[in-house]
């Protein structure tokens, strides 16, 4: 391995035949380089999934009412209905698994007509009515203030919480909206708490961000909604599959509304749970998508490689019989043809990883840097291990590539080879 004579001739070798090693050793580099930035861009866009999502409760469920399309207990299809606060209480009372149950009205918004005023300043916002419950679910964060809480419900306060966009429309940059005023729908509520979407990427009945948040009896009563109640957001206690609470809610609202048992488009229904795992799915897919290509494209760069060393072992063969005369054994002839071969293909893989691994950290710098809003990418990177097991992938594939190379050559016999031409 360290023979000062062969690498020498391994030297001498790539220096005469410049441009033949640069196409020889081009495939193994782009291979390498082009599996380091698709590793690199899936993580970023992993990373930006998963950070736009990752304080979301998992073991949830959201279900809403729905249009009936089938007849039951002498109502006709197409009927509309909805949850109400009695469906709470019997809910609470009977699927024991829940842990956490919040209902949510909603108000009005997203027609485009402006639902909320502050002295000249107006906008047009989603109204949502809930319980303090819902932060369990789908937190955020408190920029100012405080969220909701068990007061406000309990005593139908006239108070408000604002998504920060909303607070960048009806408020100076500078300016403390707690304890300030906005009127809704002619109706005058006290700001009490600015938020910030912690999960931006989940978004249930519009963007936080441009959400108003009211206590829920507030909602109901202020706005004449009686008892009604849009939809119900639930969480499984621990070791309790959220699937299993899911069927037993729609059951016990099915049979309470006199909705047929078999009717599947009168309840809405979204298992978090479920999605989540389809996005893991995703991302796996992906990353052995991106192993696939990148292998298969190495691999074709080390086809090269074996070629170009067949041919190098035909241009040596008086060479390599003048060393088999002289006493060189058939270990020595294979060493040098694999030394040879290991390191065309590592000093081309190792460049490869070295400009993929740059690039791609030099992206997530311009990122930070410039604070630019990648939304579903970020901090795109390698992973040291990952690139440690490219490394030895790179290695084992010049042996593999100067393998068959060398056991032609020790099958030259010296006698024929000296007389080749």
């Amino acid at each position: 391995m360290f023979d000062l004579d062969r690498w020498q001739e391994i030297y001498s070798s790539l220096k005469n035949n410049k441009l033949r090693t640069f196409l020889t050793v081009f495939g193994v580099f782009w291979g390498i380089f082009m599996l380091m930035v698709m590793l690199g861009s899936s993580s970023g866009l992993t990373n930006g999934v998963t950070q736009g999502m990752k304080d979301f409760a998992t073991n949830s469920a959201f279900v809403w009412a729905q249009r009936t399309t089938k007849p039951y207990k002498g109502f006709q299809r197409g009927r509309r209905w909805h949850f109400t606060n009695d469906d709470m209480r019997d809910i609470r009372k009977n699927v024991h698994e829940i842990s956490v149950l919040a209902p949510r009205l909603q108000g009005w918004g997203g027609d485009g007509s402006n639902n909320a005023v502050r002295g000249l300043k107006s906008g047009a916002f989603t109204i949502s009515g809930d319980y303090p419950d819902i932060n369990k679910i789908d937190p955020v964060s408190m920029v100012k203030g405080r969220f909701l809480n068990n007061v406000d419900i309990l005593q139908k306060r006239k108070i408000v919480v604002i998504g920060n966009h909303v607070f960048d429309v009806l408020f100076e940059q500078d300016e403390d909206p707690i304890g300030k005023y906005i009127k809704i729908q002619n109706i005058y509520f006290k700001v009490v708490g600015v938020i910030k979407p912690k999960n931006p990427n989940i978004n249930f009945g519009g963007r936080k961000d441009q959400t108003i948040f009211l206590p829920f009896t507030t909602l109901q009563q202020t706005y004449n909604f009686g008892d009604e109640v849009h939809y119900f957001a639930v969480t499984a206690k621990n070791g309790v599959p959220v699937s299993q609470i899911e069927d037993k809610v729609i059951k016990l609202l099915k049979k309470r509304h006199k909705i047929a048992p078999d009717d599947e488009q009168a309840v809405g229904h979204i298992n978090i749970e479920k999605e989540f795992k389809k996005v893991d799915v995703l991302f796996t897919g992906m990353s052995a998508l991106i192993w696939i290509v990148g292998i298969g494209t190495l691999l074709a760069g080390v086809i090269g490689v074996s070629n170009i060393m067949l041919v190098i072992v035909k241009e040596r063969t008086k060479e390599i019989g003048i060393q088999r005369a002289i006493g060189a054994t058939p270990r020595k002839v294979i060493g040098q043809i694999i030394t040879e071969s290991v390191f065309l293909t590592t000093l081309a893989g190792y460049s490869g990883l070295v400009v993929g691994v740059g690039l791609i950290q030099a992206i997530n710098l311009i990122l930070l840097k410039t604070g630019a809003d990648t939304g579903m990418f970020k901090n795109p990177g390698v992973d040291f291990n990952i690139a440690v097991i490219s490394l030895f992938i790179i290695i084992l594939s010049g042996v593999f590539a100067g393998l068959l190379p060398a056991y032609r050559a020790v099958k030259i016999k010296p006698i024929d080879a000296l007389r080749s031409e």
